[in-house]
């Protein structure tokens, strides 16, 4: 017997039957129940019958040329989708010697997990790392974003990245400033594990195989667009932000509307047998379309930091920040810090620190020619960082600091549509 099997597991009179799931300990085995949840079972004391042998035809000797890649049996009607997991919540099974979630699902697991994505796509499969999403760092993005650029090059119709919803938005922006891509690159996640009922890895997964196969060339994260079980949006990977620690629908394209969303009732109808589910998919804002350029500048400056202000800090907090390759700062409103810290980001920028000022609110954008503050700030050289989130101006000026001549000029450059149409910056 092997994972993705169906089979019944009998012990002291009690009988489970469901699908055989990757277990953590070789002394269990770990059954998902047709109602969702997942029940560990003692192996020696069990019996086990197989009702049936795993669907999922699986190549046990990938291409170590190829990194490391297995691929599904290949069928030439259908598009190609590359699944690459970096861990989180959607590749993880629960460890049944702590009753922890661990990350420990590689893509052949998500595909056994996942039997609704079978008949959509043609799937290759590759590992980059198996990480809770919190120990990401810009190396990983780094190796991400030439797994990603392989793919690509050799011949996947789109992407699909399996990662951690608690630093998403900061990978999705990584890539996109990283990477030129002439297919979609669709990161998605799940918040709540697949033992549990209400896991969303299912419908985020399929919904993010279908975006992989539309036109929209550009990054986007793929995620619930409510509480309920009927759509995913798709958001920008410059414009997301997880706002919500729990919810399913935790994922919001902030200062506008998402790109689209596709319909799942539909996109489970009309995908299954490998088309691209058009109907299901609703785009409405302009998108970049599938093209021909295929692009990587994967250099980044890690050591650039963000610093929060906060009312009563001492000015000597931010000491550390004399050693930064830049630095975004999260200003307060219109991107305001107390007086007393000006002088100190004066230092940086003389120092040939680039000082990026972005705002705490998730609203509007930054504007430091309203008040007299501001207009200290700017005579002390900062860069206005109109309406980026802070998350993906401090991803931005990692890339800007490592490639750009202008590193001003760059970032008041929208290059990935991380910063929309100039508004005032008040209503």
């Amino acid at each position: 017997m092997n994972p993705g099997d169906r089979v019944r597991v009998e012990r002291a009179d009690v009988t489970n039957e469901g699908v055989l799931m990757p277990s953590s300990t070789a002394e269990h085995l770990v059954i998902k129940l047709d109602g969702g949840y997942n029940v560990g079972v003692d192996r020696e004391a069990a019996s086990v019958d197989v009702l049936e042998s795993d669907v999922h035809v699986v190549d046990d000797e990938p291409d170590p040329e190829a990194g490391d890649v297995s691929e599904i049996t290949f069928d030439d009607d259908l598009p190609t989708i590359s699944l690459i997991s970096t861990g989180g919540t959607i590749a993880s099974t629960v460890d049944y010697r702590t009753g922890a979630v661990t990350a420990r699902f590689d893509a052949e697991d998500v595909l056994r997990a996942v039997p609704d994505l079978a008949g959509r796509a043609n799937y290759r499969g590759r590992v980059v790392a198996n990480i809770l999403s919190e120990n990401m760092d810009p190396s990983i993005w780094q190796d991400l974003a030439h797994a990603v650029h392989e793919e690509i090059a050799a011949g996947a119709d789109g992407v699909v990245v399996m990662h951690g919803t608690d630093t998403m938005q900061y990978s999705a922006a990584a890539l996109s400033f990283i990477l030129e891509t002439p297919v979609p690159i669709v990161l998605t996640g799940s918040q709540r594990s697949a033992d549990r009922p209400s896991s969303d890895n299912v419908m985020n997964a399929v919904c993010a195989v279908e975006a992989a196969k539309s036109d929209c060339a550009e990054v986007l994260v793929c995620m619930h667009a409510d509480e309920s079980d009927d759509a995913c949006a798709l958001h920008r990977g410059t414009r997301v932000r997880k706002n919500h620690t729990s919810r399913r629908d935790a994922f919001e394209t902030v200062g506008a509307k998402p790109l689209g969303e596709i319909d799942y009732e539909t996109a489970t109808e009309d995908g299954s047998d490998g088309a691209v589910a058009d109907e299901a998919i609703t785009l409405r804002r302009e998108y970049a379309s599938r093209g021909e350029t295929l692009d990587i500048e994967p250099d980044l400056a890690a050591d650039v930091e963000l610093a929060t202000f906060a009312p009563g800090m001492d000015p000597a907090a931010w000491e550390y920040l004399e050693d930064a390759a830049g630095v975004v700062v999260a200003g307060t409103g219109l991107g305001h810090v107390h007086t007393d810290l000006i002088p100190r980001i004066e230092a940086l920028v003389d120092d040939g620190t680039p000082v990026v000022m972005t705002s705490q609110c998730l609203e509007g954008r930054v504007c430091d020619r309203v008040y007299d503050t501001g207009r200290d700030l700017l005579d002390a050289g900062v860069i206005e960082g109109g309406d980026m989130l802070l998350e993906t101006a401090m991803v931005k000026l990692m890339w800007a600091v490592a490639n750009a001549d202008d590193v001003a000029g760059t970032m008041r450059t929208s290059l990935a549509g991380e910063l929309t149409a100039e508004s005032r910056p008040w209503r």
